[in-house]
């Protein structure tokens, strides 16, 4: 119960911090600080992060249940593969800007643009963190951790969306339809030769998903 109360303060903070009119307050009372407003977040985030994985490492204890040795192979070898998959999504995106580095205002207007697990997923980020909390080994403890991390990556994932909508409007919301938000079904993706259409089509710099800030 401790350690899920604490999740629901991080993210609570995690979301009030990143919410608009959060920052516009911050931007309209405090211009100056406004463009340092993405690096202070990341920090605070960081730093309010600590004492909750430190509480779930302290409550951390049995497991609840044995799996076999090709079972706890598979579900390693997923977790590498989606911090594999992780790293190789960096490179279409502006990590300086996402981690607060650069204004995002610097990469100019944005445009309707998708990366590869684009195609397949509207939050790939998302769907990767998924994969590494659902396939590490399972104590009480981490059942929690595991709850409640999904259930807000599942809110956020409409938060987002609603978020898009806003953004991208009529072509954001085609791609909605097309593309499953959290994890990838057969039949719902779009081809390589799509992608590029609707990029064709909306062409800009810019991202489809707002966990990090697409390179031009």
């Amino acid at each position: 119960m401790l350690l899920a109360i604490a999740w629901v303060l991080y993210f609570c903070l995690h979301s009030l911090l990143a919410a608009t009119p959060v920052k516009a307050a911050v931007a309209a009372r405090l211009p100056r600080f406004a463009p340092a407003y993405r690096l202070a977040y990341n920090g605070v985030a960081l730093a309010a992060l600590l004492p909750v994985l430190w509480l779930q490492w302290k409550l951390s204890g049995a497991p609840l249940f044995d799996v076999s040795m090709p079972v706890r192979l598979a579900c390693d070898i997923a977790a590498v593969a989606a911090v594999v998959a992780f790293l190789w999504t960096l490179r279409w995106y502006d990590m300086g800007a996402f981690a607060g580095l650069r204004s995002e205002a610097a990469d100019g207007s944005t445009g309707f643009t998708l990366s590869p697990l684009h195609r397949h997923v509207r939050h790939p980020w998302y769907f990767l963190a998924l994969v590494i909390v659902w396939t590490r080994p399972m104590d009480a403890a981490w059942l929690v951790t595991a709850i409640a991390i999904t259930l807000y990556l599942v809110v956020g994932s409409y938060l987002e969306d609603a978020k898009l909508v806003d953004t991208f409007g009529e072509p954001y919301r085609h791609y909605r339809e097309r593309v499953p938000g959290l994890w990838p079904w057969p039949g719902q993706s779009l081809s390589a030769a799509e992608a590029a259409g609707w990029m064709a089509s909306h062409a800009g710099p810019g991202a489809v998903s707002t966990e990090g800030t697409r390179k031009g």
